[in-house]
C-alpha cells in the first residue's frame, strides 16, 4: 500500500489549484450563492476541456480512463476552492453506476460535459445505506412504475438523469430516470450552503424500461463508497483551506502590540487544527486507495473516513471563525462559506454517527 501519489498526480493537483484559484475565487462563490440554480455554464464547460467530468470513464468511452486517485487529488483542491455546480453529483453519483452496466452510449456524451446525473437514494428518513431504500418497483409488463419520493438529492435541479435507487422483489434496483419525464417533480429547497444544492424528487406513476436498469445492491453500495471516499477528500480541502486562511490571519493581526498568532492558546488552537486535518487526510486517502482497489476493507474504510472528517471539518472551521475574532462572523468575510460548507457536508451521504455505526458493526463481525 503506497500513500505517496505520482508526479503526474502532483502535477494534476498543482494544475487544478492554480486553474481554481483563476476560476472559482470566493467573490464567485458568493454569486453562485446568490444565483437561481447555482450551475456555472462557462465554469462547467473549462472543466469539461480540462477532462475533469471524464476521469473515471474508459478511454474506449472517450474519457481520460484515470484512477480513483486521479479524481481524488481533484476533488480535494475542489474542496478547497468551494466548487458550486453539479461536478460532484455527476462524476460520483453518475459515473460508476454507468460504469458498472456498461453504458458507453451515456458515458460518451458525460465525458463530453453534455450528460448531468445524481444519485438519489435517501428518502424521508435521510439514510443512504441499502437497506433503507424503500420506494417500489412495480412490475408493469416490460417497464417498472415508481411511486414515492427521495430527499438530499444534490443537484437533482440541473440534472440530466437520475439514477433513482428502488427496491422491487428481487431487491434493490438502479433505475435510469429522466429529470423531464412525467411524473417527475423536482424541488430545489433552502439550505445552509446553496453553493450545492438539495433537491426533492418526487416521482408519480414514473415508468421506466428494464433495460434502463443500472444495477443491483452491489452496484449502489459500490457507488456509495465511491462518492463518499470522494466526499472525504474534498472535505480534507475544505478544512485545509480554513485552516492556511487563519493560519495567514494571526501571523498578520496584531494586538498588544504583537501577532495574535505569537500568543500560546493561539498556537495551541492552530496545532489542534492541524492535528486534526492531518488524520483526517491519512484515513482520506486510506479509504481513497481501498475504494480504487476494491479491496474488502472498502467499507469500513470508507465509513472510519466519513466518520472523523464529518467532525473534523466542523470543529476546524468552527475554530477558524472563532480565530478570526469578530470580522469571522461578519457575512462581509469569507470564512463563513467554509463553515457553511462544512455543515453541508456533515450529514451527506451518511452523518459521523451513522459510519460509527458501520465502523462498530464491522469491529463487531
Amino acid at each position: 500500500m503506497n500513500f505517496g501519489f505520482t508526479d503526474e498526480q502532483e502535477m494534476l493537483r498543482q494544475s487544478a489549484r492554480r486553474f481554481l484559484e483563476a476560476e472559482c475565487p470566493t467573490t464567485f462563490v458568493r454569486r453562485m450563492m446568490a444565483d437561481a440554480t447555482a450551475d456555472a455554464p462557462a465554469l462547467w464547460a473549462k472543466m469539461v476541456e480540462l477532462g475533469w467530468t471524464g476521469l473515471l470513464v474508459p478511454e474506449d468511452h472517450g474519457g481520460l480512463g484515470g484512477s480513483f486517485i486521479d479524481l481524488i487529488v481533484v476533488l480535494e483542491e475542489m474542496g478547497r476552492a468551494l466548487v458550486p455546480g453539479p461536478f460532484f453529483a455527476t462524476v460520483l453519483g453518475g459515473t460508476p453506476a454507468l460504469v458498472a452496466a456498461n453504458r458507453g452510449d451515456l458515458l460518451a456524451p458525460l465525458a463530453r460535459g453534455e450528460l448531468r446525473m445524481t444519485l438519489a437514494v435517501a428518502e424521508a428518513d435521510g439514510r443512504f445505506d441499502p437497506a433503507a431504500v424503500s420506494l417500489p418497483a412495480r412490475a408493469d409488463g416490460r417497464g417498472l412504475v415508481l411511486d414515492g419520493e427521495k430527499h438530499f438529492v444534490l443537484d437533482a435541479h440541473v440534472a440530466d438523469r437520475l439514477v433513482v435507487a428502488a427496491r422491487d422483489p428481487s431487491g434493490i434496483v438502479l433505475c435510469l430516470v429522466p429529470r423531464d419525464a412525467p411524473g417527475v417533480t423536482v424541488t430545489p429547497l433552502r439550505t445552509v450552503d446553496m453553493t450545492r444544492r438539495i433537491c426533492r424528487v418526487a416521482l408519480d406513476h414514473v415508468r421506466v424500461e428494464r433495460d434502463t436498469v443500472l444495477g443491483d445492491e452491489a452496484v449502489l453500495r459500490r457507488t456509495l463508497q465511491v462518492a463518499t471516499a470522494g466526499l472525504v477528500a474534498e472535505m480534507v480541502g475544505t478544512a485545509q483551506m480554513a485552516l492556511d486562511r487563519t493560519v495567514a490571519y494571526v501571523k498578520e493581526r496584531a494586538q498588544f502590540g504583537r501577532a495574535v498568532g505569537s500568543f500560546q492558546a493561539v498556537k495551541h488552537k492552530c496545532v489542534d487544527m492541524l492535528t486534526a486535518v492531518e488524520n483526517a487526510r491519512s484515513l482520506a486517502y486510506y479509504a481513497a486507495w481501498a475504494v480504487a482497489e476494491d479491496t474488502p476493507e472498502a467499507a469500513r474504510a470508507t465509513a472510519m473516513a466519513k466518520a472523523y472528517a464529518s467532525d473534523m471539518v466542523k470543529q476546524v472551521t468552527s475554530e477558524a471563525i472563532q480565530l478570526h475574532g469578530g470580522i469571522g462572523f461578519t457575512w462581509e468575510h469569507d470564512m463563513h462559506l467554509y463553515h457553511r460548507r462544512a455543515l453541508a457536508q456533515e450529514p451527506a451521504f451518511g452523518s459521523a454517527r451513522v459510519h460509527r455505526a458501520v465502523v462498530a458493526q464491522a469491529l463487531a463481525s
